[in-house]
């Protein structure tokens, strides 16, 4: 927890939370942005460079910095994330979610009974949280925050039957794939007119059913752009993307030098 709250306290009432992306794995490059200020870190082990080993190291640094652990899973890997949750991750993301069925087997999957299956050692993330192992069990299921990625055709088709899944925490739209299914695999255009409908639609879904919205960003614009839609979690900033650009800033700013 951070001031006293939990992340799953801050995305269910307030205003939408802010993460940060991972990809590299340094743990010290996610402590230093959360020191820089970002509310949430996110470590991504679908598309990014992280293993169990890094994963874990990372989430201990983020907490050192003072913000909120997320974690996005690979594909199929239900397993992984209630182990990452032992290792303190306070939010699991699981890609590519295109049923109820697979919805409520995830989302039982982070959840003590009688809500999940989840088996119980959670000895880090209690001590990342500041609670007692027996405080952790009483408060988990509400605390943790497990997210189904809405990134296909099929999944919008079977919107309502997820956000229907009593142990699902909520969603989380992947603009990039929902683009390309919602072209025919035409094109990757995540800032599209037609891909900011269909997500609009999701969050007031989302929302109607009383459950979390999050969403991955890229830009300033469709930051504020999703915020008013109703999203509560959003991506911000990718570190190896931030590592680039500031990179390539401090040498524009030399420019040529003489001789």
């Amino acid at each position: 927890m951070t001031n006293g709250l939990s992340l799953a306290e801050k995305l269910r009432s307030g205003p939408p939370v802010i993460t940060a992306w991972s990809v590299l794995s340094s743990p010290i490059v996610s402590e230093m942005l959360a020191r820089a200020g970002y509310p949430a870190i996110t470590i991504d082990l679908q598309h990014g460079m992280h293993d169990f080993d890094e994963a874990r190291e990372t989430l201990s640094a983020i907490a050192l910095g003072g913000a909120h652990r997320i974690v996005r899973l690979p594909l199929y890997d239900n397993a992984l994330g209630a182990r990452l949750l032992d290792m303190g991750a306070e939010c699991v993301i699981a890609p590519m979610i295109n049923t109820a069925g697979e919805a409520e087997s995830f989302a039982r999957s982070v959840k003590y009974p009688p809500a999940g299956d989840r088996s119980y050692g959670p000895f880090r993330a209690a001590a990342l949280s500041g609670q007692s192992d027996g405080d952790y069990l009483r408060n988990a299921n509400s605390q943790v925050v497990s997210l189904a990625m809405i990134e296909s055709r099929e999944a919008v088709d079977a919107l309502d039957e997820i956000l229907a899944v009593p142990e699902l925490d909520g969603i989380f739209v992947g603009p990039s794939d929902l683009s390309i299914s919602l072209s025919n695999g035409a094109a990757v255009d995540p800032n599209s007119a037609e891909t900011a409908e269909v997500c609009k639609m999701i969050a007031e879904k989302a929302v109607g059913a009383g459950k979390i919205p999050g969403i991955f960003c890229l830009g300033a614009d469709k930051v504020r752009e999703m915020a008013g839609y109703g999203y509560k979690l959003i991506t911000h900033g990718i570190d190896v993307a931030l590592l680039d650009g500031a990179a390539r800033a401090a040498l524009a700013d030399v420019g040529d030098l003489p001789g």
